[in-house]
């Protein structure tokens, strides 16, 4: 069994929750916060398991910042080294 931490932010957008895993782009939504959750776990699970099924998952891994830990199942995500909230403006 594959083991994968994520991250979920969630958002309300139109009277619905959206939850969003940044690292793998997947998103989904429902009525309340839990709802959202619970349909997030879902949409990331069947991605993972796609991506398995279709022999990518170790590239889409990587591609998201993963990495394997070293004698388990376990894919780890890099931490940043520090994180900034910054604004453009333009004309």
């Amino acid at each position: 069994m594959v083991r994968l931490p994520y991250t979920s932010q969630l958002f309300e957008e139109d009277g619905q929750i959206v939850a969003v895993c940044p690292e793998l782009t997947v998103s989904s939504f429902g009525d309340t916060p839990e709802a959202a959750l619970t349909a997030l776990k879902e949409s990331v699970t069947l991605f993972l398991e796609e991506c398995q099924r279709l022999g990518t998952l170790t590239a889409v891994l990587e591609e998201a910042g993963y990495y394997h830990e070293s004698g388990s199942s376990r894919w780890l995500h890099r931490e940043p080294i520090q994180i900034n909230r910054l604004e453009a403006a333009f004309a």
